[in-house]
């Protein structure tokens, strides 16, 4: 683990949720917003309505900026972020989850929660100076995130799907050559 451990699964669930935007578009429904709740692993206020779900659809542009952000600039936005949703961070504890930062009372609007989750990890990558762990797919025909956690630093596509695809068009080049 490279960071705090509640750090590796907000930046995750910030990716899924910037690249849910991107084609083929997820999440556009309450049964997806339900599906990503649940699958991130969140246990915070979750109203499960169109509202929430406009919230959660508005929130990527602003996550997505905050994610490709260099450093200087990441670390105003997270600011920016934190102040906007009245973050006050406080240490909690619950389930199976030992000491971790919640920002945000646990009755706020679910999408104050990723923003804030998103922002809190954030911090630790400017901290820690680990900006390049983020960046966007390899693929020319993609504008997915990828976030790197692997010892070598070696990702660099979004999915299965892109990398699988690179690898097909390597393989036509070098069968034309």
């Amino acid at each position: 683990m490279l960071f705090e451990h509640d750090t590796e699964p907000n930046l995750r669930a910030a990716v899924a949720l910037v690249n849910s935007a991107e084609p083929p578009r997820t999440l556009e429904t309450v049964a997806e917003l339900d599906a990503f709740y649940t699958a991130h692993g969140y246990t915070v206020r979750h109203d499960g309505n169109e509202a929430e779900l406009a919230a959660v659809h508005a929130l990527r542009p602003r996550l997505r900026e905050l994610l490709t952000a260099d450093r200087d600039t990441a670390a105003e936005l997270a600011n920016r972020i934190l102040a906007d949703v009245s973050a006050v961070p406080r240490l909690v504890r619950h389930g199976d989850t030992d000491w971790h930062l919640h920002s945000v009372p646990d009755d706020a609007p679910f999408a104050d929660h990723v923003a804030a989750e998103t922002a809190l990890a954030m911090t630790d990558l400017i901290r820690a100076d680990e900006m390049s762990r983020l960046s966007v797919c390899a693929d020319p025909a993609c504008e997915g995130l990828v976030l790197d956690l692997s010892r070598n630093r070696s990702r660099k596509f979004c999915s299965t799907r892109c990398g699988n695809r690179a690898a097909v068009a390597a393989y036509r080049d070098r069968r034309r050559a």
